[in-house]
């Protein structure tokens, strides 16, 4: 090893000859640096780092120990060892405590066991600065990583915020008005509605943007899973519980205590599975399969089903008890076909996204494209809508627009509701907005003309209140005097 690699010793002792002893025993594992007293010793620390100081305890002006405490100030890390020449068992005592010493030696010392001691000393030095460094780098890990995920949940927090429940329509704006009123509250939310109307989309943005937050969030689809699985899947289990069960397991509910569960299509659960939903909502505590000791979980149950529960109830299929702890806050969430004036909306909105991922530039939407779109029935609703223009946007070149032709539609019925202004001209330029205002006079004027110049019964149907309905026709100059039949 060159002198370069080898670690740095400090020796310090008023009697040059055994100074001389040192180094010529040492000289071939270390930098050896000498010192006659403890000044001199100090100052060699300012332009130095030792991993190994020896010091002699009987040096005039500044013994051993004194100089130790002193080093220590300077270098704490570095292994200390006392070279005395008596044996007083008090004395060693005190230098061992006061001047925190790894070790000391006899007067006189062999050449052999001072080189095993101080290489003993040496490694010593090596294991602790290899434990610091590695702490050091673990806390820098750990700051990296907590200011990682401070951005992953503002990222999160932002992805679910009801900037992306793309809608403006009555219909929409409706379960707005009631996320607002439970979003703050710890009340159990039910959501009601069909496949691929985005209940778990909303589920998230109860919890992100709830008090709730900081926690975590778990979801669990309960038609996906076997029974037996499904209760491993929720509550855990014990350690040979049953087959494979090799390790204890934490289920969703101990895992997303203080945060929330999303209950997926919760009328798939049987009736013994619906008792222990029950006793959750009730007790607070769950029980793991195969164990006999209970768990107490702070969880905010939110779910969700596509099916009609209370024929489920009449059917004998679904718990009475647990149903009315379910459905505190129902909210319903309409299909796509009752909200069809969105259709442009999500339609631009799932555009961006895809072109976004694809890495598409300049790609738009054709006005018969849209047209194309609001006049079908979904029966996959916006999940539907979304698989759609996922193709659509893959199949777009850049810089162009997204045309009908680029729709994977088969099979899709147009709607008989649907009154969509007619667009096959390419050269139209209307935008976004302003086919959604040629829809919405259309289907003011067809509501009216249905009840009759009725404001009260059009504006139930419509989904506005009468104001709302008096300042739309305002807008569009439509008079309902002019739907009257005499």
């Amino acid at each position: 090893m060159s002198e370069e690699n080898l670690p740095n010793l400090l020796a310090v002792d008023d009697e040059q000859s055994s100074l001389n002893a040192i180094k010529q025993t040492l000289r071939r594992s270390f930098n050896v640096t000498l010192a006659k007293n403890g000044h001199a010793a100090l100052e060699a620390m300012r332009s130095n780092n030792f991993s190994v100081i020896l010091a002699d305890q009987r040096m005039p002006e500044m013994t051993g120990v004194e100089f130790f405490k002193k080093a220590i100030e300077r270098q704490p890390s570095a292994m200390r060892i006392l070279i005395t020449g008596y044996s007083d068992a008090e004395a060693m005592i005190h230098a061992i405590n006061e001047g925190q010493i790894f070790y000391y030696v006899h007067k006189p010392w062999e050449p052999d066991d001072l080189e095993l001691i101080v290489k003993r000393a040496n490694d010593q030095y090596r294991l602790i600065s290899e434990n610091e460094r590695l702490l050091q780098e673990l806390e820098e890990a750990n700051k990296r990583l907590t200011e990682e995920n401070t951005i992953l949940h503002r990222e999160v927090e932002k992805s679910y915020s009801f900037d992306n429940i793309v809608g403006e329509s009555p219909a929409i704006n409706r379960v707005f008005a009631l996320l607002k009123k439970a979003i703050p509250t710890p009340i159990t939310v039910m959501l009601m509605g069909e496949t691929g109307t985005g209940k778990e989309l909303i589920a998230r943005s109860i919890h992100y943007n709830g008090p709730r937050k900081d926690n975590v969030f778990m979801a669990q689809n309960c038609g996906a899973l076997p029974e037996t699985l499904l209760e491993s899947q929720l509550f855990g289990h014990v350690k040979g519980a049953f087959t494979g069960a090799s390790a204890d397991k934490k289920g969703i509910f101990e895992v997303a205590d203080g945060g929330t569960v999303f209950l997926d299509e919760v009328a798939d659960t049987s009736l013994a599975m619906q008792q222990r939903l029950l006793r959750i909502l009730q007790e607070g505590e769950i029980t793991p399969v195969g164990s006999e000791k209970t768990i107490k979980v702070d969880v905010r149950i939110v779910s969700a089903a596509n099916r009609d529960l209370e024929q489920e109830i009449r059917d004998g299929k679904f718990r009475e008890d647990l149903y009315y702890r379910l459905n505190v806050f129902p909210i319903r969430i309409p299909p796509l076909r009752e909200r069809r004036e969105d259709i442009p909306l999500l339609t631009n909105f799932f555009m961006e996204k895809y072109a976004r991922k694809l890495g598409k530039t300049d790609v738009t939407i054709a006005p018969s494209t849209v047209s194309e779109l609001m006049s079908l029935d979904f029966p996959g609703n916006i999940r539907q809508l979304e698989n759609i223009m996922e193709r659509a946007v893959t199949l777009v070149d850049d810089g162009s627009a997204v045309t009908p032709d680029l729709l994977l539609i088969d099979g899709l019925t147009r709607s008989r509701e649907a009154v969509v202004p007619l667009m096959p001209d390419e050269n139209d330029e209307r935008s976004l907005k302003e086919i959604v205002e040629a829809l919405e006079n259309t289907l003011i004027k067809r509501t009216l003309q249905a009840m009759k110049g009725n404001i009260s019964r059009a504006s139930e149907k419509l989904g506005l209140s009468r104001l709302g309905l008096h300042k739309k026709m305002q807008r569009y100059g439509i008079e309902a005097a002019d739907y009257k039949q005499s």
